[in-house]
């Protein structure tokens, strides 16, 4: 056995891209013998593990075949950086159909972000638009238990010959989660090339049809999901939700920061402060300010974006996330009032964003010398 051997072997394998073979593509690295062993070093155009496999396999059956079926076969496949990088790239472009796609993030979390999200959809819908929503906190998704559909699941329709996934609708709002997928006692348990490939799903391998908006429920943070985000879609704009106190704020101050990065420059529709105080049933007059008063509003005044308004800590909010019907729904309550004045603000500032700037560009990202680098 000699290595041309194997070289006329490994030309019946067609190249993982491209209409030629291994051999023409150049995708033979290096070939190995040692006595009645063999080790075969190749090229993966395509990163995914299945891909990889059906090459480890022909390779194998190929020489056994062509050669002599008792070597010792060895296959170590390589995949190019710049394959592994379009891989992880999630394309850009806008979704058909939907006007404006708003991100609601935090720094911080536990503050009631997700409940935020979840109410300004319904109000959103309760004034007469058509809204979507993604749940991209992929760690720890809430929109299934909020919405009523924890044992939902998306169907599946055919586009244009393409097969989607439908979202499940609730109160009239369309929604994908990534807790459709997994089971509740379930962790997701993933590295960040992996999120955003969820994320991408959840965004393009959908038919979300006509939506005035689509609101995003991002995770707590400022990270790879967030910067998915961005590198996915046009955001519209972005809300910050907080509580008052400190620890929470120094949180919030990041979140605004990144996403008024000078190469991110997604325009900041306003902050939130949630939980802002506390009034007693009997004494609905008086306010306990339990984690600060008034700590959003100035800290929203010092880096000089809009105050949407303030929610205060009210049992039935969270009560009704929990049994799954937003407190948005409850007419005639002031938890109702509450949110769809904060509504209310947040779309005329979306008014006023989109007489005043152009379309939000999408980010590319890319990696060089083990520095992020955030370009469009």
């Amino acid at each position: 056995m000699t290595k041309k051997d194997v070289l006329a072997a490994l030309k019946e394998i067609p190249a993982t891209k491209g209409g030629t073979n291994l051999v023409d593509a150049n995708h033979v690295k290096n070939i190995l013998i040692f006595g009645d062993e063999v080790v075969v070093e190749v090229i993966s155009e395509s990163p995914a593990l299945h891909v990889k496999k059906k090459l480890e396999v022909d390779i194998l059956k190929v020489i056994h075949e062509k050669i002599d079926k008792k070597l010792k076969v060895e296959v170590k496949i390589e995949v190019p950086k710049a394959a592994e990088d379009r891989a992880n790239l999630i394309r850009g472009e806008a979704l058909p159909g939907v006007k404006n796609i708003i991100a609601i993030a935090s720094g911080k979390g536990g503050v009631g972000k997700s409940t935020v999200a979840a109410n300004l959809a319904i109000s959103l819908k309760n004034m007469g638009f058509s809204v979507g929503l993604v749940d991209a906190d992929i760690y720890g998704p809430s929109m299934p238990t909020m919405f009523d559909i924890e044992n939902a699941k998306p169907g599946t329709i055919t586009v244009d010959g393409k097969s989607k996934m439908d979202p499940v609708e609730s109160y009239g709002v369309k929604i994908l989660s990534i807790g459709f997928f997994a089971k509740a006692d379930q962790a997701v348990v993933w590295r960040g090339p992996m999120a955003s490939k969820a994320l991408n799903q959840l965004l393009r391998d959908a038919h979300w049809g006509d939506l005035d908006f689509m609101i995003i429920d991002l995770p707590p943070g400022t990270g790879d999901i967030h910067l998915s985000t961005v590198q996915a879609v046009p955001i519209s704009g972005a809300v910050i939700v907080s509580t008052p106190q400190n620890v929470a704020l120094a949180d919030a101050r990041k979140g605004v920061a990144m996403f008024k990065v000078e190469n991110i420059n997604v325009p900041i529709l306003g902050m939130i402060e949630n939980m802002a105080y506390f009034s007693p049933p009997e004494m609905p007059e008086k306010r306990y300010y339990l984690f600060g008063e008034n700590g959003v509003r100035n800290l929203a005044n010092q880096l000089q974006v809009p105050f949407l308004g303030e929610l205060p800590l009210v049992q039935s909010i969270r009560e009704s996330g929990d049994v799954g019907r937003p407190a948005a729904l409850q007419d005639g309550t002031a938890a109702q009032k509450h949110f769809e004045d904060i509504t209310r603000n947040m779309v005329s500032e979306l008014m006023k964003r989109n007489e005043e700037l152009p379309p939000t560009e999408v980010t590319r990202i890319t990696t060089m010398a083990g520095c992020s680098a955030v370009n469009k």
